[in-house]
């Protein structure tokens, strides 16, 4: 018989080979396999393969994307905080204080007060800079990222926008909501028995300095009936909000309190804040950038339990001629101002406190009920004012140096005298009662 004789060509005796010298396992018989393909085959040679292999990389590496981000999405939770939001401030006040946290990226806040005496007293608070950092909050970890915005601006501060992003794990969602509850009482608790002063920045309302300590009504000695009058009125529209909606009144109330400079108008505002633990909001209408648009938004905007406090109401427009509607010395128009105060976009359940030395400028649209529901004068010290007065100052038991005091106040005749000229003698002679009886013919010079 004629032999027959294999050809084997050399790509399949390579495979052969590599298959032969496999250890006869399935593993072994695989690894080899896949050398033969690899080397051997002329598609895996010219680059196809490569493209393969590459496409499965590419698609291993979207799924293990995908994955992920389904695992992210079922095991933990994101909480955002804008700067536009109040909370904001309140967290990052809070995170400052949490023992608990690691930060490397700081941030100071520096609060700088300079008083009338010239001394100066400075603050530095560090608070979570931009970055990331983590916090421990009744035994869940919490990964807190501030970010800052490189292209985004608050075109009236021109500060970046900021966000701060709170992430845990889902079953500890619950979490937020306590957090930010103590980090808002803990903010208020700063605040507990103060006022707080707002003034307007941009679009928003900032607080002004440190809050004040709350002053009390009876520290602000007006003539007789005075202070109890405006009070009584105040407190009698706080509870009439139903009565006013209920008869489609507009539920707001504005107060116009004028007299010359030093009698006590702005005192006696801030003692009523106190006393009906409210906050004051200051709107200066003599500012170069302020508008009729940001005036509306910023009144009806102003924080809660606040009284709105717009003094030397004469002075914004003290240049308007009869035929004139704008105000020369702001942006804002004097219709725009009615229009805020009660017009269509005016605000609803708020108090309204306008103050003036000079009362026969302002215009009378400004004075009519709707704008001005209460008008009080605010004068300079009258005898029940003086009496009272010293009184406050050097104790109910001294009435003999009190009547000397009036007795000399009268024999001086010295006019008409402010109660800032008033305490202004009577701090100068703390604990000196017959220093302040011979210093009263000085005041009138």
């Amino acid at each position: 018989m004629d032999e027959q004789i294999e050809v084997v060509k050399p790509a399949e005796k390579a495979g052969f080979e590599n298959f032969k010298q496999s250890d006869g396992t399935v593993t072994g018989m695989a690894s080899g396999l896949f050398k033969d393909v690899m080397t051997s085959n002329p598609y895996f040679a010219a680059g196809g393969g490569l493209m393969v292999l590459g496409s499965a990389l590419a698609l291993t590496r979207s799924s293990v994307i995908r994955l992920s981000q389904f695992a992210y999405r079922q095991m933990l939770v994101d909480l955002e905080i804008p700067s536009k939001d109040k909370s904001y401030y309140w967290f990052l006040e809070w995170m400052s204080q949490h023992k608990q946290r690691s930060s490397r990226h700081l941030s100071v806040e520096t609060n700088y007060t300079q008083r009338d005496n010239g001394t100066v007293s400075t603050k530095f608070s560090l608070v979570p800079g931009p970055g990331r950092h983590l916090i421990k909050y009744q035994g869940a970890y919490m990964m807190v990222n501030r970010e800052r915005s490189g292209k985004l601006l608050d075109m009236t501060s021109g500060t970046p926008f900021e966000t701060v992003t709170i992430t845990t794990l889902y079953r500890d969602r619950y979490m937020f909501a306590k957090l930010l509850e103590e980090a808002k009482e803990l903010a208020l608790e700063s605040q507990q028995g103060k006022t707080v002063i707002y003034t307007s920045w941009g679009q928003d309302w900032r607080p002004f300095g440190q809050p004040r300590r709350k002053r009390l009504v009876q520290s602000v000695i007006l003539d007789e009936g005075i202070s109890e009058g405006i009070l009584k009125d105040v407190r009698d529209f706080l509870g009439s909000g139903n009565w006013y909606h209920e008869r489609g009144i507009p539920y707001r109330r504005g107060y116009l309190l004028y007299g010359p400079p030093g009698s006590g108008k702005t005192s006696f505002i801030q003692a009523l804040a106190g006393e009906l633990d409210y906050n004051i909001c200051i709107l200066n209408l003599s500012e170069a950038n302020l508008t009729d648009d940001r005036l509306t938004y910023l009144m009806n905007h102003i924080p809660q339990r606040s009284i709105l406090l717009l003094e030397d109401i004469d002075a914004a427009f003290n240049k308007r001629e009869q035929t004139k509607e704008k105000g020369y010395s702001s942006g804002v128009t004097f219709s725009g101002l009615l229009n805020a105060l009660d017009g269509v976009a005016s605000a609803e359940e708020m108090i309204t406190f306008m103050t003036t030395n000079h009362p026969e400028k302002l215009d009378p649209a400004i004075m009519r009920p709707g704008r001005v529901d209460y008008k009080a004068l605010i004068d300079n010290a009258s005898e029940y004012q003086v009496s009272k007065m010293f009184t406050k100052f050097y104790g109910s038991e001294d009435e003999q140096s009190r009547e000397k005091f009036l007795q000399a106040y009268h024999e001086a005749n010295v006019g008409s005298v402010s109660t800032a000229q008033l305490q202004g003698l009577f701090v100068y002679n703390k604990n000196d009662p017959e220093g302040a009886i011979a210093m009263v013919k000085s005041m009138g010079k």
